[in-house]
């Protein structure tokens, strides 16, 4: 029982080894083939063709790595090790690839971002004039209001009684640059509020843009991990892509080679059973092979008789 859980943990391995070898093969035939685009499938021939033997090579060192002379062992290391910095490289611009499809939407979205912004900081100063020039008439206004009220004339007549009246030309001039200003203040109250709605509906679009849900669900985590690192995406991006090419094909080949091993063990272990049980008696299962043993002789007057 636990020589068959070995072996059939050894399959799973061998098994897994091969997905790995062939997702890693064909994203790497896939990215080679687009910086050759002109002769692609000769390319993608090529590149599976050199993705196989690297796996046959692999498995043959494994088994006879102590019988391969030393000059062959090395050269076969050597090409293995470079068609995996081949098939490494071959993923990389895959996924790099991959990426810019992405990155270009971010790219568009910045852009139209920056855009907004743009807009929104040129409708924030002219709110910023108003905002001042309403201050400023509003403190006008005040002191416009006072004059009016304070607007007192004082005289002595011949009797030397102190008289008090009131200038209407002054008044009148007074109350006009009030209106003025009352009527400015009102245009300048009614712009900011159609500023403040401007702006509003910039913030709102801006966020729209940012909160796109497929764009989000794609580049949030990587925007996540980059303002954490306190790098831009695009490194974050590659560190990514780089870890994740570490662990492909060299894993691939590790658990080919070890498949290979363990299912050789197991043979080796299936060789040396013995057909006998544990209590030294002959397995039922098995022919029995041994021959009677012959019939002794008798002797005396009996054994003459039978045997003459």
């Amino acid at each position: 029982m636990v020589a068959i859980k070995n072996k059939l943990l050894a399959f799973l391995v061998l098994g897994a080894s091969l997905l790995l070898a062939g997702t890693a093969a064909y994203y790497s035939v896939f990215g080679i083939s687009k910086l050759f685009a002109s002769q692609a499938l000769a390319v993608i021939i090529m590149a599976s063709i050199l993705e196989l033997s690297k796996l046959i090579t692999a498995a043959y060192l494994e088994k006879y790595w102590k019988v391969i002379h030393w000059v062959r062992k090395t050269y076969l290391l050597l090409a293995m090790a470079v068609l995996m910095a081949i098939t490494s490289l071959g993923i990389y611009g895959f996924l790099v690839s991959a990426y810019q499809d992405t990155a270009y939407k971010v790219q568009s979205v910045d852009k139209q971002v920056e855009l907004q912004q743009a807009k929104k900081q040129r409708f924030v100063d002219q709110l910023n004039l108003i905002v001042s020039e309403k201050r400023s008439i509003e403190t006008n206004m005040a002191q416009l209001t006072k004059g009016i009220s304070n607007n007192i004339l004082t005289r002595t007549d011949r009797n030397g009684n102190m008289i008090t009246t009131t200038s209407e030309g002054t008044r009148r001039a007074l109350e006009k640059q009030l209106d003025q200003s009352t009527s400015r203040r009102d245009t300048l109250a009614r712009r900011e509020l159609s500023l403040n709605d401007s702006i509003t509906s910039i913030d709102l679009r801006i966020l729209q843009l940012q909160s796109n849900t497929d764009l989000a669900s794609e580049i949030g985590p990587l925007k996540h991990v980059a303002e954490l690192t306190g790098k831009q995406t695009s490194t974050v991006v590659n560190w990514f892509i780089l870890l994740f090419i570490i662990v492909f094909d060299p894993l691939a080949i590790i658990l080919l080679i070890s498949a290979n091993k363990a299912l050789r063990e197991d043979e080796e272990d299936f060789s040396d059973w013995d057909v006998t049980n544990t209590d030294g008696e002959q397995d039922l299962d098995q022919p029995d092979t041994q021959e009677p043993p012959a019939p002794s002789k008798p002797s005396g007057a009996i054994g003459s008789k039978w045997w003459g």
